[in-house]
Order: C-alpha cells, then structure tokens, then sequence
C-alpha cells in the first residue's frame, strides 16, 4: 500500500475512484432523503457502480495522459545520463509541461555548452603536455650534447692529438714518449668516468617497483662501484613520504653524483637522507677538488635543477664548498604529517662501498 501511494499515478487514480464514490454516496443519501426518487433499487446498484466505473475510466484515461509525458521526460534523462546531451524535449500544447520541457531544452544547452569547452580545454592540455615533453626531451639532448662537447669530446681530442704525435715524440725522446703515454692513459680514464656518468643519467629511473630506501640500497653502491669511488650511505627513513618527495629527491642525488663524477675529481662520497618528524634533511660530501666562489656555480645545469627540484617540494638547497676541500650539497624539504596513524619503524643502513673501477 505504501508502494502505490509513492506513484503519482495511483495516487490520481485512488484520486478519481474516491470522487466516484462520494458521487454514488450523495446519489444514496439523495433517495434516503427523498430528493430523488428510485422505484426500482436495483436501478440505483446499476447507477452507483456505473459512476464509479465511469470516473476510473476517465481518470485511467487521464493518468495514462501524464505518465506518458513523465516517461518521455524520463527516457530523455537517462539519455542524458548514458552521454548523450543531443537530446532535447519537443514542444507541448500542455502549458504545464510545456514549462517544464523548456527548462530542460534550456539546461541541457547549458550543459552541453559548457561539455564543449571542457572537452576544448581537454584537447588543450593533451597538446601543451605533449608539447611540454618534447621541449624537454629537446632541453635534455641540448644538455647532454652541452655534456658530451665540454667533457668527453674534449677528453677524445686531446688524446687524438697526444696518440698522433706519439711516435715522433717516441723517436726523438723516449723519456718524453712515456710521459705522453701516461697523459693518454689518465685522460682515457678521465672520460670513461665522464661517459659512465652520462650513462647512468640516461638510464631509467631506479624508483619503479620500489620505496627511495629499497632504490638507494642497491643503487648507491652500483654507481660507486662503476665510478670507482669509495661511498659511505647512512639512511634514516620512516616510510611516511609521498611518492612525489621520493621521486624528486632520487632525481636530486642523482644529479648530485653525475657532478661529483664529472668535476670533483672525488675517491670519497657520503650520502647522508634522515626524515624528520617536519623535515628530510639530504646531505651529499664528497673530498674532491671543491670550488671557491658558489655563486659563480650558480648558472651550473646540474646545480640548478638541483634547486629547482627542491623548490618544488617547498624546499632549498645549501651548496658548501671550498677549492680542495671537496663539496657538500644539503637538501631540507619540508615534511607535513596528516596524523601518525600507521607510524612505520625507522628504517636506517649505515654501509660503505669501495670497488675497483670495471668498464663501461
């Protein structure tokens, strides 16, 4: 009973019977009272129950009328709902739908308007990303042609020069000969540590499949192995940061080491992450050649993405160094921490490496 008095047409259906019955009521009361006059009782059953068959059949008649216009609404809507916005109401002589239709011509126009743009600025965005990454595939082989022409190609010309003039300098003074030799030989080594780091940039980033401290376990002593240096890795890592932090700060060191192999002339490096309960402070050392004046590093690629990176992260970057002192980089970025449910145990590696340069 409660189903049928939540559908309208029931309920003007229940409508039309009940008015059907008070008409048959009245007609009773009118022969009990003697306002109309029935000699036969069986004439007013016949005439009771034709008036109430007569006001169901009009008001079926009727509600059948108004469904029709709701279902038709409603086939549209769901139209609507599957995608398709094309659809629109047609007009009615009804005035009372009639309303009621053109407000829905009216919305879906709105809505349809404002789809067309969305989808607009959709296409738009594809594009600009699709543009912003081949701007930086294009700013990324500039830097490593930048790379490869003031290291490597360098490193190979002077060695084509030296190895050319080798056995005339051989001829004339052998002692001057093997002094040449060991230029070649130092200058050989000199750019396959540079080629190794160019490579190792170009490789894929470790971070797939695995957390910054599980990456940098096994990362860290690889390249210090390759580049023959002696690295010491102390991690202090909660578990708690995004995989946006992760992702950038694995680029940071990344960076970081490629300059240590490129400039510093370094044998030891010292990798230091602790995440704080507001911080992660990343400190990278190493004990080679250093510079004097920080500033005049400032216009440096590797330096600058460094700092852009952190930037990004809400960060900065300390840059210490001294001519023959080696070089410390130091990352803070801050760490804001929602609640400390699910709090992880610190995971913490203190370990150095040192392996013997292998080839390329």
């Amino acid at each position: 009973m409660g189903t049928i008095l939540h559908n309208t047409k029931w309920v003007l259906l229940l409508y039309f019977l009940l008015s059907g019955g008070v008409s048959a009521g009245l007609v009773y009361a009118g022969t009990c009272l003697g306002y109309i006059e029935v000699v036969d009782y069986r004439m007013w059953l016949y005439l009771t129950l034709g008036i109430i068959l007569f006001t169901v059949i009009v008001g079926y008649m009727a509600v059948q009328r108004i469904q029709r216009r709701i279902d038709h609404l409603d086939l549209n809507m769901l139209q609507v709902a599957k995608g398709n916005l094309s659809v629109r109401m047609p007009e009615s002589d009804d005035q009372s739908f009639a309303r009621v239709y053109h407000e829905f011509n009216v919305m879906m126009d709105a809505v349809e308007n404002k789809m067309k743009l969305l989808q607009r600025l959709g296409e738009q965005e594809v594009i600009e990303k699709e543009k912003a990454a081949e701007s930086a595939v294009l700013e990324e082989r500039r830097r490593m042609a930048r790379d490869l022409h003031d290291t490597v190609s360098q490193q190979l010309f002077a060695i084509h020069m030296s190895a050319s003039s080798l056995p005339k300098v051989l001829e004339r003074n052998q002692a001057h000969g093997q002094t040449v030799m060991d230029q070649l030989i130092t200058m050989s080594q000199m750019a396959q540590k540079q080629m190794r780091a160019l490579i190792a940039q170009l490789r894929p980033v470790e971070l797939e499949g695995r957390n910054l401290f599980e990456a940098l376990e096994k990362w860290f002593p690889d390249y210090c192995r390759q580049n023959g240096l002696k690295g010491i890795k102390e991690l202090e890592l909660q578990g708690e940061l995004s995989e946006a932090i992760e992702h950038q700060l694995f680029l940071i060191i990344q960076e970081a080491m490629a300059n240590i192999v490129k400039h510093a002339d370094a044998r030891l490096v010292s990798l230091s992450l602790r995440e704080g309960p507001r911080q992660v402070v990343l400190s990278i050392s190493d004990d080679g050649q250093g510079f004097e004046h920080v500033q005049q590093k400032q216009g440096s690629y590797g330096l600058t993405t460094m700092r852009e990176r952190a930037e990004k992260l809400g960060g900065q970057v300390e840059i210490i160094s001294r001519k023959g002192a080696g070089t410390t980089i130091r990352v803070h970025i801050p760490k804001f921490i929602q609640g400390d449910e699910g709090r992880q145990l610190p995971k913490v590696s203190g370990t150095e490496y040192r392996e013997e340069e292998d080839g390329i």
